[in-house]
């Protein structure tokens, strides 16, 4: 098992339009990245448990070879700027990915 955050040099979350979250992680080296890949181990499993969510509340996950990169997009728990959302920007969601562990 590996910390993401150990393999990723950019972890972050930002708005997708007021319904939607996207997620992005770019991995450190394209070996690490042919790795996560290969095994998918950036997947909607994964998604699932760290957001709390049910499969239809994930909208894609996108693995882009030209960034070395994992992105991926969720419906918000509530719209941006609704009473009771605490993060308008969406900046703040990435946090459960940095004590995620993938098994490589």
């Amino acid at each position: 098992m590996v910390k993401l955050i150990d393999i990723a040099k950019v972890i972050r979350s930002k708005n997708s339009g007021p319904f939607e979250l996207t997620f992005d992680i770019i991995f450190k080296d394209k070996e690490i990245y042919e790795k996560v890949k290969g095994k998918k181990a950036i997947n909607s499993e994964l998604i699932k448990r760290l957001y709390k969510i049910s499969e239809d509340k994930i909208i894609g996950i996108y693995y882009f070879d030209p960034a070395l990169a994992v992105k991926f997009t969720i419906v918000r728990p509530l719209p941006a700027g609704h009473l009771g959302e605490t993060d308008i920007y969406g900046a703040q969601q990435h946090a459960p990915l940095l004590n995620a562990e993938l098994e490589l």
